[in-house]
């Protein structure tokens, strides 16, 4: 007797579908690709484009004389390249042993480092350089006077408004990131790897220097680009500190540019150095990967211990804490004091105690209201937009619904390695012309947003797909349901702890960020990490730090809800 094979049903199609000539899982794609086109392809595409093209149109290659014809634009440039070495730097020297004495070493106090990282992470670059104009600006800055004060010798013992001051500030805010890989990295090594060096008679210290570290080298190898790209790339505390100093970078010549008369022909032309580093440095790490073959042989399931410092847990306790000392407690209490001070420089006394900063920001400033309604609304669809479109993006990458579908997950990581200075000069010259015309709207704001966050929304997404089984969408199909029912009903709701943390990250991220909106906005338009730089070029100290107080109280507010919804990996794992 033959054997009698069985086979499902095809699932039946809705009407929907059978009116298409195409599968959905195809048509969605070539949606997707559209909009990727439209996020990331054309806005890059088109500054290559303008700067090779004068107002009217026609081909010129006069830009780049414009833009490199002289000295202080050059030497801008030439600045922003020491200012990303050197902060490139500092933040692995304070990243990298903290980040190892909490992964591999039983130090004490490791929450309270821990939540002191967080703190760096979410704390605006600009408000850190803000904290340390008034901390240690030269005239009025609390050290100084209390130096002043103390020796009764009419000196500065600190000047933030100096290069050495600007790569101090940059890199306080920028060693979080460091830390977010390395620490992860440092996790996964087994310690039966540090345990053969002990036993080959090899110290704590020459275990973690020849054994522990050359491990995750290409950890701290890529982490060093991406904090010499966000260093380069910034625009706040350059403009904050270094524009009184004099020290212009790339960012600020930028700006420059974008002043009236607007010239993006320029601009677009200035930037294009930045994209060439760029490339240059991500070839450079994979060649460095490749050239060295790290290979680790127990790899994620190894066991891990802690290794006894003895009486080495304090110093490297003691170091951790100084950093997280300079970068979040000093500065953000000066900034209290700000906030509540009738006059900063009157200092701690109860005459001086006042909640009128407060007040005139959320109530009697004439914009103050709806630039918070801004940040808070962009913000939002921002990360509504991302975490939904990643989403799609990660299912059609991970199923394969359709041939080149891995270059939708390349053009979803590709903003991730563009500096945000850059991709608002992209959006600016895509866009802000006719037919569209859309600079100066909120549609702008967003859409550039969302393109500058679109990686964290994405790796969160796709690293959610791959711990999915494509049987669970597939019982959906063959009940008939269609693969967007088997996204919303299945997929989605399995992966929320995912996707939620990834909508607050983008969601905070959105609302600090400053060195896209500030080429992008019109007064309508403003947020507040605008508000709070046009406030300091005012030097109202007091409201711009009420406002600031305002914004990292909200931030941290967004955090401690993504640790009750995610868990306590949320901001140093997802990102």
């Amino acid at each position: 007797m033959s054997d009698i094979v069985l086979k499902p049903a095809p699932a039946p199609r809705g009407r929907l579908a059978n009116l298409l000539p195409f599968e959905l899982g195809r048509l969605l794609w070539f949606g997707l690709a559209a909009v990727m086109i439209f996020l990331v392809v054309f806005p890059l595409w088109q500054i290559v484009s303008v700067s090779l093209h004068d107002a009217d149109g026609n081909f010129t290659l006069e830009n780049f004389g414009t833009a490199f014809g002289r000295a202080r634009y050059i030497q801008s440039f030439i600045n922003s390249l020491w200012l990303g070495f050197f902060a490139c730097l500092l933040s692995l020297g304070f990243a990298v042993p903290i980040s190892w004495g909490l992964a591999r070493t039983d130090i004490p106090g490791k929450r309270l480092i821990w939540l002191g990282v967080i703190g760096a992470y979410v704390m605006p670059p600009f408000m850190g350089a803000i904290g340390w104009i008034l901390l240690a600006g030269p005239n009025a800055g609390w050290i100084n006077r209390i130096f002043r004060g103390l020796s009764g010798i009419d000196m500065a013992i600190v000047d933030i408004y100096t290069f050495s001051g600007l790569v101090f500030v940059v890199a306080l805010y920028s060693f979080p990131l460091v830390f977010v890989f390395v620490n992860t990295a440092l996790e996964l090594v087994s310690s039966e790897m540090e345990d053969a060096g002990a036993i080959l008679g090899a110290g704590i210290w020459q275990v973690a220097r020849r054994i522990t570290i050359p491990i995750v080298l290409p950890t701290i190898i890529g982490a060093a680009i991406i904090v010499f790209l966000e260093a380069v790339s910034l625009f706040g505390a350059p403009a904050l500190l270094g524009t009184p100093a004099r020290i212009s970078v790339v960012t600020t010549t930028l700006f420059e540019f974008f002043s009236n008369p607007v010239r993006v022909e320029v601009a677009a032309a200035y930037s294009m150095p930045l994209l060439l580093i760029t490339v240059i440095l991500f070839l450079l790490q994979y060649w460095l990967i490749r050239r060295r073959g790290y290979v680790t042989q127990t790899g994620k399931g190894g066991e891990r211990r802690m290794m006894k410092l003895g009486a080495w847990r304090w110093p490297v306790f003691a170091y951790a804490f100084a950093v997280i000392f300079l970068a979040v407690i000093l500065p953000l209490s000066i900034i209290v004091q700000a906030a509540l001070s009738k006059a900063w420089g009157q200092g701690f006394s109860l005459d001086n105690l006042t909640l009128n900063n407060f007040r005139y920001i959320l109530f009697e400033h004439s914009t103050a209201a709806d630039t918070v309604i801004n940040s808070a609304t962009f913000s939002f669809w921002t990360a509504t937009i991302a975490v939904t479109l990643t989403l799609l993006i990660a299912y059609i990458v991970n199923r394969k619904l359709v041939p080149f579908s891995g270059m939708l997950g390349f053009l979803a990581v590709t903003p991730f390695v563009i500096p945000g200075i850059v991709l608002a000069i992209g959006f600016y010259a895509a866009y802000a012309p006719p037919p569209l015309a859309l600079y100066g709207t909120a549609l702008i704001m967003i859409l550039s947003f969302t393109t500058r966050f679109m990686p964290v929304a994405y790796i969160n997404a796709a690293s959610g797909m791959r711990s999915l089984h494509p049987e669970m969408e597939e019982a959906v199909r063959i009940l008939g349901g269609s693969r967007m029912t088997a996204i919303r009903r299945v997929i989605a709701p399995l992966l929320k702890r995912s996707l939620a943390g990834a909508w607050l990250i983008v969601f905070i991220g959105a609302t600090r960020e400053l060195s896209t909106a500030i080429f992008l906005y019109v007064g309508a338009t403003r947020t507040m990490s605008i508000m709070i730089y046009d406030l300091s070029e005012e030097g109202r100290f007091e409201h711009l730090s009420a406002l600031g107080l305002i914004l990292v109280v909200a931030t941290m507010t967004f955090v401690a809800l993504g640790f009750r919804v995610v868990g306590r990996d949320f901001m140093l794992k997802r990102t």
